[in-house]
């Protein structure tokens, strides 16, 4: 599986980005998809994954509430809708893909995008 992320870019705090992740391959809708961020400095933690039919879904405290994880099997999509956000929230975003629905490390992801940068100014 091959994921590009898309969508990053500079935005204000208090404004929104949609991010994206196009997968290729014909078994998109075998894998939980997630997305983490690392910041300059900081580990890589998990922001929200969700289950292979969409219907499971989790989000880290931080962003519960303000980001919103979706997907579409039928195009091998997967989104992070981002609203409310924050300077904290700056760091590169990654898209990832395993088989396993988990929300403790170690994250059990096989297959990691490159990232896309989110830089919210104050």
């Amino acid at each position: 599986v091959q994921l590009v992320e898309s969508g990053g870019g500079l935005v204000q705090a208090g404004g929104s980005l949609r991010l994206s992740c196009a997968a290729s391959g014909r078994t998109f809708s075998r894998y939980v998809m997630g997305w983490f961020r690392q910041a300059p400095g900081k580990e890589r933690e998990l922001v929200a994954t969700i289950s292979r039919s969409g219907g499971i879904t989790y989000y880290a405290d931080s962003v519960k509430g303000r980001f919103t994880i979706s997907r579409d099997n039928a195009s091998n999509m997967v989104y992070l809708q981002m609203n409310s956000l924050k300077p904290k929230d700056t760091a590169v975003y990654y898209c990832a893909a395993g088989l396993v629905f988990s929300t403790t490390p170690p994250y059990p992801y096989d297959y990691w995008g490159q990232g896309t940068q989110v830089t919210v100014s104050s």
